[in-house]
Order: C-alpha cells, then sequence, then structure tokens
C-alpha cells in the first residue's frame, strides 16, 4: 500500500494511506482549548452609612469651615496692617516728625538730659525757633537768634542784640559772652542761621568760629514738643 500526502484546505498537508474510494484518513483529535482565567470580581458597592450626619451637624461644620477660612483671612489682612503702619510709622518719624533724645546741658534750663523731643521737618525757621541739625555725624539742638543778612552784636556782659535790638530772652538761665572768638558786629551769611544754646555760659554755637553758622541744608527740623518725661511734656511755640 502506498504511502501519500494530502492536501486539504481545511487541514494542510496531513500524512495518510490511499484509501479506497479516494477518501482521506479521519484527521487527528484536536486539543481541548486551555481555561480562560477568571475575570477578578468587580468591586463592591461603597456601603450605604449607617447612621448619616444631620442637618444640623452638617451646618455646624460648615460654619466651622467658613470661621477657620475668614479667621486666616482676617490674620492676614492684620500683619499686612501693622506691616504698612510700621513701615508708614518710621517714614514719618525719619523724614517728616524726627524723635530726639537730648545728650548734654547746652540747652539747659529749657531741655534737660535725657528729655525726648518731636521735631517738625519744615522750613522757614525764625528767630526764637528751636531746631534740631547735624553737625560733624552728630545731631545738635540750638536755638535760632539771627536769619540770613541780619546783624548780630553781643557785649561782653552776654547781652544779644539784633540789627540793632536788644533781645528779651526769659529762656536762659543768664547772660554770658561764653566761648567766642568772632568779631561783632557780625552779619549772618546768606542760607545761614546763627544759633545759640540757651546755657549760654558752655554752649559752642554760632559764637564759636569751630561750627560758626548754620547752613539750611544741616537743618533736621523745628523742635514742637517734649515728649518725655510726661510730667514736663511741653509744646513749643514761637517766640
Amino acid at each position: 500500500m502506498t504511502q501519500k500526502t494530502i492536501y486539504t484546505k481545511k487541514d494542510g498537508y496531513q500524512p495518510g494511506r490511499e484509501a479506497s474510494g479516494g477518501k482521506s484518513p479521519p484527521a487527528a483529535p484536536k486539543a481541548a482549548p486551555a481555561e480562560t482565567p477568571a475575570a477578578p470580581a468587580a468591586p463592591s458597592a461603597a456601603k450605604v452609612l449607617a447612621d448619616p450626619p444631620t442637618l444640623e451637624q452638617l451646618e455646624q461644620e460648615l460654619k466651622k469651615s467658613r470661621y477657620r477660612a475668614n479667621f486666616k483671612q482676617t490674620l492676614r489682612n492684620t500683619l499686612f496692617s501693622l506691616i504698612v503702619v510700621a513701615a508708614v510709622s518710621a517714614l514719618v518719624a525719619v523724614l517728616l516728625l524726627p524723635v530726639l533724645q537730648i545728650h548734654g546741658a547746652s540747652m539747659a534750663p529749657t531741655l534737660q538730659e535725657g528729655d525726648i523731643v518731636v521735631c517738625l521737618n519744615a522750613g522757614g525757621h525764625r528767630p526764637g525757633d528751636l531746631i534740631a541739625f547735624y553737625y560733624n555725624n552728630n545731631i545738635l539742638i540750638k536755638r535760632v537768634i539771627a536769619s540770613p543778612g541780619d546783624w548780630v552784636n553781643i557785649d561782653e556782659n552776654g547781652v544779644v542784640a539784633v540789627n540793632g535790638e536788644v533781645l528779651a530772652e526769659p529762656y536762659i538761665s543768664q547772660p554770658a559772652l561764653g566761648s567766642c572768638d568772632i568779631s561783632f558786629p557780625y552779619q549772618v551769611p546768606d542760607g545761614r542761621y546763627f544759633v545759640l544754646g540757651d546755657h549760654r555760659e558752655t554752649s559752642i554755637d554760632s559764637r564759636s568760629s569751630v561750627m560758626g553758622c548754620i547752613s539750611k541744608e544741616m537743618v533736621i527740623g523745628r523742635v514742637m514738643m517734649r515728649a518725655w518725661p510726661l510730667k514736663d511734656l511741653r509744646l513749643f511755640g514761637r517766640e
């Protein structure tokens, strides 16, 4: 019996025996398909709360949440306001209303050691004003006696006259010529002020060529008030 290879559309080439009637041998049994793994179980549905919150409880939680949000907003606004106030106060204190503490006795009895005064940074100073000014990296306070162009004369007893008129000076302890090395009568240069301390015996001021007259650019401001000590609180008007 002759062995033949038989081709079919279904099974392809298959070895087999030639059978009577030209029939193909039976096909080999096919293997059973492998079992498909089971799909994972679907997640279970969320459980219904056995004891859901009441409407009152929800309102309380909402109020707490709003309170926390409002508190944070209020805190931020407060901090921002404090920073702005501090910055403005610093600018005002430096530029507009300088606050100074007195050291020394050159302005006694008007101002004493340790007094705290408030100045106004404004121009237009005139005789009788107390002014603060820069001098050799220090801040000094003296009294304006004469303005630019005025003629000043101080006699040997310390009596001061401006433009031929003797000044009434109730603010000094007693008149004195003090430390003086300039010649009188003396004319105040343009753009400058002739200043004296109220304690004439010891004050170093425009009578001495060491200091001379004060230029307008050196002036910080006019002393307006003694703020400390409180028992000696005083406003300084213009003489």
